[in-house]
């Protein structure tokens, strides 16, 4: 299990190579808003990838890593890779986002798109692990990417200290793993996914990392299983789905009153509060990542 000591040693080991992002109030959503949008590469994931990347050996670093992702994650280790000047290759898929694949490609790190979907592209990847001997980099079942996570937590727990509620977007489960790791023991954590894409959801009711097939317009949160890490940290958190007008809605709230262009991902945590599926005085609500094609942006700010 992943401790608060881990997640202290991971704000140690990323140092000042990435931002301390905001915490911005908004009296119209009623909450703080913790906006990793802001973050080095769009999103919070470059704290876990440069917390993996920086435990590795020089061995593991001279045979490159690798990684998988529909497009955060991915371009999260494209960019610690390029920081520690070790190669990087990224299993992506097609139909992944194209800003996200360009991205990726931008920060120096091949990318593999010979699959069409992510339960393919995790086959894949290990395929690729074996024939390359390069170190996996997972973007969220890895003790260490959690930690990274985790220190999201640490700063909303130093610039928010009255929250009596963290909101939380959920993929595979790393980020809101990590906070709860951080936080959990004094502050209520609460999960939310969409009602299309249920990896954490399925899980915990399954009792074991169980596949599903994400067809949320949330595709940051296009994790095909949630990861065993999360499925014993998560266990005994309260857990919210949201529909995709709600997703919608919060997007457009974030944007037209709040001025932040996030991704749906990133707006996941805010559905749950504008829908009334939390209760909290003083929540804080975790804008995951802002890393949204233009026209996917378009469309949504165009509907009613």
């Amino acid at each position: 299990m992943v401790s608060r000591d881990d997640v202290e040693r991971a704000r140690v080991t990323i140092g000042d190579r990435l931002h301390r992002t905001p915490m911005l109030s908004n009296s119209t959503i009623g909450a703080r808003l913790k906006a990793e949008l802001f973050q080095r590469t769009g999103s919070f994931k470059p704290r876990g990838a440069l917390n993996k990347i920086g435990s590795l050996t020089p061995e593991e670093k001279a045979n490159g890593v690798i990684a998988i992702s529909a497009g955060n994650h991915a371009q999260a280790v494209a960019f610690a890779a390029a920081q520690e000047h070790i190669d990087a290759l990224v299993v992506m898929w097609q139909g992944a986002s194209e800003q996200k694949i360009a991205g990726t490609r931008g920060y120096g790190a091949a990318v593999d798109l010979e699959t069409t979907n992510p339960t393919d592209a995790f086959e894949r990847l290990h395929q690729l692990m074996d024939e390359t001997g390069r170190t996996l980099v997972h973007p969220f079942d890895d003790p260490l990417v959690l930690a990274g996570a985790g220190t999201v937590g640490l700063e909303i727990e130093e610039d928010a200290a009255d929250a009596d509620a963290v909101i939380v977007a959920v993929g595979g489960g790393g980020l809101v793993s990590g906070i709860q790791t951080a936080i959990g023991a004094t502050t209520r954590v609460i999960a939310v996914e969409p009602e299309l894409s249920t990896a954490l959801h399925t899980g915990l009711e399954r009792g074991e990392p169980t596949p599903v097939t994400p067809s949320s317009i949330a595709d940051g949160l296009s994790a095909p299983f949630a990861g065993r890490l999360a499925l014993e940290i998560c266990a005994e958190l309260e857990r919210v789905l949201v529909t995709e007008d709600e997703i919608e809605h919060a997007f457009r709230m974030l944007y037209q009153r709040a001025k932040l262009a996030v991704e749906p991902a990133g707006a996941v945590a805010t559905a749950a509060w504008l829908a009334g599926k939390v209760q909290a005085e003083k929540p804080v609500l975790v804008l995951s990542g802002g890393n949204v094609a233009g026209q996917t942006a378009a469309a949504i700010l165009a509907r009613p």
